[in-house]
């Protein structure tokens, strides 16, 4: 089996053959490293405390443009594949508590950074962000937006279940400002559906795209999973059938986590059936091959977009980057992150919160730093980084590039 693909710079098309594919693939097939950093968070030490974390705050250039991440865990029910931080509520106390608690460790973090800080992009995740009802949704953005300056050109985003999405919550984010919605879809075959816990028909998916666009939020993003119980190449055609009717801004096209030790929902699919490592490459190259087939360019590892998405324009220009929120078109900007579990990038540390809710509402609650993890850079982590996020990115790295920056050898 071959297929033509297009390679990352859109240059002539490379042959990828299948065989030859399969021959290097079970090198890379075992668990490996998670890069939403460098170090990787398991690693990182709970002796970086508040007192480092409001240091590394301290020390932020008023003058840079930063990101800001909300994460908001809650989430109706469970999806049986997921292993993201999330609550499983239906509670209407819990989303009021979180509320408070966010803004408390909003107002606390602002306190900490000399001036306004200047914003070019906001991104909510969980969880699922619009199990906060409308109104519960423009108390988060104004507890964010009432002690920063949000920049006229900045990138607001947010991830949406279309299960328990309404037009109304639509009305809400076009009219506080967002412009990007990223859809959870993951497979629209009914087998696999039932086995993942998540009964989500595609019209449901399309009737929210299409009420998005018609409120002005342009950029869509579909989010795709292969490897999940039951799929095969039929069945991902089928599904790719579906997402391409649509034709979505922007396609994330991820590899499912078997990671039973953090999501133990998940051990039920090894009674079932989990593509072999085999069957998962044969997944992966039909449903990308589609994509490139259909005009969408190849976006870093995992992500697809249309040629004038601004991913792509930042992959022609060598300006793409990658950090806790996926693949961004802004350089160089320092993510401040609230919520339970929330990951900042701030200069050379990086802050894990409090991963439990409780333990993350009473510490903001209570006028403290909701410090759990930490990490600082060193030099050679620095370069690491580097290295690896050009891969991620770009595909490739360069000897003289890393000299330059860094004055060191490249081996």
């Amino acid at each position: 089996m071959s297929r033509p693909l297009r390679s990352l710079e859109g240059s002539a098309p490379a042959e990828l053959r299948l065989a030859d594919v399969e021959r290097l693939y079970p090198r890379y097939s075992g668990p490996g490293p998670r890069y939403t950093s460098y170090p990787t968070v398991p690693v990182w030490s709970d002796t970086f405390d508040a007192r480092d974390h409001e240091a590394a705050l301290r020390a932020i250039d008023p003058a840079r443009e930063l990101s800001i991440y909300a994460h908001v865990p809650f989430c109706h029910s469970l999806c049986h594949f997921c292993a993201c931080n999330r609550v499983i509520t239906r509670d209407p106390e819990l989303p009021k508590r979180y509320l408070e608690a966010i803004e408390a460790e909003v107002g606390l973090v602002a306190s900490m950074i000399d001036g306004r800080p200047r914003v070019g992009q906001l991104h909510w995740g969980g969880g699922t962000p619009t199990h906060l009802d409308p109104g519960q949704l423009e108390r988060l953005f104004e507890s964010i937006a009432s002690r920063v300056e949000i920049l006229p050109d900045a990138e607001l985003s947010v991830e949406v279940d279309p299960r328990v999405t309404t037009e109304a919550q639509v009305d809400t984010l076009a009219r506080l400002g967002f412009n990007r919605l990223s859809l959870g879809v993951q497979d629209t075959d009914r087998r696999t559906q039932e086995a993942i816990h998540r009964i989500q028909p595609f019209e449901q998916t399309l009737a929210l795209t299409e009420a998005a666009r018609a409120r002005g939020l342009t950029g869509i993003n579909y989010d795709l999973v292969y490897g999940l119980p039951h799929q095969t190449v039929g069945s991902i055609a089928r599904t790719l059938d579906h997402v391409l009717s649509a034709r979505p801004d922007r396609i994330a096209l991820y590899g499912y986590a078997h990671v039973t030790w953090v999501a133990k929902q998940q051990r039920g699919f090894e009674r079932g059936d989990l593509p072999d490592p085999s069957r998962r490459l044969a997944l992966f190259l039909e449903a990308s091959g589609r994509l490139l087939d259909a005009g969408y360019r190849w976006i870093g590892m995992d992500h697809f977009a249309l040629e004038d998405d601004p991913l792509t324009q930042a992959l022609d220009e060598g300006t793409l980057r990658r950090n806790f929120m996926g693949y961004i078109t802004r350089v160089g900007t320092d993510v401040l992150a609230f919520g339970p579990s929330a990951i900042s990038q701030l200069g050379d540390a990086y802050v894990q919160a409090e991963k439990g809710l409780d333990a993350w509402m009473d510490a903001a609650r209570e006028g403290r730093l909701p410090t759990a993890l930490g990490h600082r850079l060193t030099k050679d982590d620095v370069a690491r980084r580097h290295l690896i996020e050009r891969i991620m990115c770009m595909g490739r790295v360069e000897a003289s590039e890393l000299r330059e920056r860094f004055g060191a050898a490249f081996h």
